[in-house]
């Protein structure tokens, strides 16, 4: 099973569901999301698979959010994914990708329900 983890390793979030994919005894796929942002694409295709508009990939707390106005619903998709291309800190995680779905994974735990369970001897 591919497991992608889009990851800020500064966010405790992040680095618990990161240890609780390795805890099932999967390495993943580790996106250092600010250091190589997912493009557009990837981007509406991740909130796809999540069945959520593109809006909720946002993330708020420390970031432009507020200063660029992305507070405004009327805002269209490529405005909020204009926005991401700028500032990639933009992007709410850790978003786990894996054939099972794709989920913002808050709380960590989240991530549980798209590993497949431990082998048993």
């Amino acid at each position: 099973m591919t497991v992608t983890l889009y990851h800020n390793p500064r966010c405790s979030k992040s680095r618990e569901t990161l240890a609780l994919i390795r805890g099932a005894g999967v390495e993943p796929v580790v996106v250092e999301y600010l250091k190589t942002p997912p493009s557009r694409s990837e981007l509406q295709e991740l909130a796809r698979r999540m069945g959520e508009p593109v809006r909720s990939l946002l993330r708020r707390n420390g970031t432009p959010y507020d200063e660029l106005g992305l507070d405004n619903p009327s805002l269209p998709d490529a405005a909020l994914l204009d926005a991401i291309e700028a500032h990639p800190i933009l992007i709410n995680r850790p978003i786990v990708a894996t054939p099972k779905g794709v989920r913002l994974c808050r709380p960590p735990e989240l991530v549980l329900d798209l590993l497949d369970p431990p082998a048993t001897a």
